[in-house]
């Protein structure tokens, strides 16, 4: 039988990225007392009140068909959350999907195709790739350095760019590595992308979880206003990644020409999660501000139980719920080590080959376990590391 192109563009790059993660599960599932730090999945529930307005507008009677743009509700309330970042902001930039992964999806469908290029820096969230090649256009990446802290810096930038580029895709808070953009850095990048008309594609699903100083994002300058696209959700900010509930806020024109390829897809999300969204944006919870403490503190945690771990180098992340660590030392990579540390230590980490070349040298570790989990884990990848530093002597 025949298949379209799409299977084989996307054929390594669904749950083939997470293979030491399922393996994790399956494991687990057999009895296996495994440590699991892979998958960024909050360790708070929602807040009570949240369960509570889901369940209220359900018994309403808010469960039939939707809207393709959004439920009035919530595209008011991202109104208000949006135009106090920017006041020109109305629901003609609003598009509603079932969290980020889908808002992304649908926004790369609706500006490339086959014969363009994709910017992303490298390391890249996981399924990134995915997003970008399912529309048949090129990724190029651009570097993120370890020296720059993982900021994406904008001569890199230009220099990454091809006559073919039409998108940058921006993620900042950072997925793998917790790096946060300044102002002067997204300033730097905007310029960029004006002089080469690209569009920004803003993920920014961690905004509430940076750990000090301000965030900063392009969609916040006037002069990017007609050229960025924020994509975001409550999956992380309010601890509920399985309600999925995402949004896109861009131009106007863009919202009403995405607004047919949204309502081919989905038309409209579910109307009793909408107005739990609301619900979510219009009024105080503390649960990131709980989660941002709690992060920080486990983040500073894997770097004190680490650092006399032979060949391992944890980098401090700026925002977010997991943190990288350079393995390279050891004598072996991300992937090798990874597996390692699940065969014989029973602790499932993310390789950094997951999340592009650029993360090779890396594992990425989440911070979304009990601290006493966070400990027992460390020792145990000190306990790998240290094995591995007399693996490589011998080797020598």
């Amino acid at each position: 039988m025949r298949y379209a192109s799409i299977t084989e563009r996307l054929a390594s790059l669904g749950s083939e990225k997470w293979a030491v993660h399922v393996e994790a599960r399956r494991r687990k599932g057999q009895g296996e007392p495994i440590i699991e730090l892979t998958i960024g999945e909050p360790d708070l529930p929602p807040h009570q009140s949240l369960l509570e307005e889901a369940t209220r507008a359900m018994h309403a009677g808010r469960y039939r068909y939707s809207n393709g743009r959004g439920e009035p509700p919530v595209v008011e309330a991202l109104v208000r959350k949006y135009a106090r970042r920017r006041p020109d902001v109305t629901s003609a930039n609003v598009l509603c999907f079932p969290g980020t992964q889908t808002a992304l999806f649908a926004v790369m469908l609706g500006l490339v195709e086959k014969g363009d290029a994709v910017l992303v820096g490298d390391p890249l969230y996981a399924t990134y790739e995915g997003v970008i090649r399912a529309t048949g256009a090129e990724q190029v990446t651009v570097p993120l350095r370890p020296e720059h802290g993982f900021h994406m810096q904008a001569d890199d930038l230009e220099r990454s760019i091809t006559p073919q580029s039409r998108v940058l895709l921006l993620n900042t808070p950072h997925n793998p590595t917790g790096a946060v953009l300044t102002a002067d850095e997204i300033a730097a990048i905007g310029e960029v992308c004006r002089r080469h008309d690209l569009w920004i594609v803003c993920d920014e699903v961690y905004e509430e979880l940076v750990f000090s100083g301000s965030f900063a994002s392009p969609f916040d300058d006037p002069e990017l206003a007609e050229r960025t696209i924020v994509c975001s959700s409550i999956s992380k900010s309010h601890a509920a990644p399985g309600f999925r509930s995402g949004w896109a806020i861009g131009p106007a024109e863009f919202a009403s020409r995405l607004l047919a390829v949204s309502e081919t897809m989905l038309f409209g999300v579910q109307p009793f999660i909408a107005d739990m969204t609301a619900y979510a944006l219009d009024n105080p919870i503390d649960t990131s501000a709980r989660m941002r403490q709690s992060y920080k503190s486990r983040a500073d945690q894997v770097i004190a139980g680490l650092a006399d771990a032979p060949g391992l180098t944890p980098v401090a992340p700026e925002a977010g719920m997991f943190i990288v660590v350079d393995v390279s030392a050891t004598g072996m990579d991300g992937e090798a080590f990874a597996w390692a540390l699940l065969d014989e230590e029973q602790v499932a980490v993310m390789p950094g080959s997951a999340f592009g070349s650029g993360g090779d040298d890396f594992i990425r570790i989440s911070l979304t376990v009990p601290d006493e989990m966070i400990d027992e884990a460390c020792r145990r990848v000190s306990a790998l590391a240290m094995r591995s530093g007399v693996r490589k002597e011998l080797r020598a």
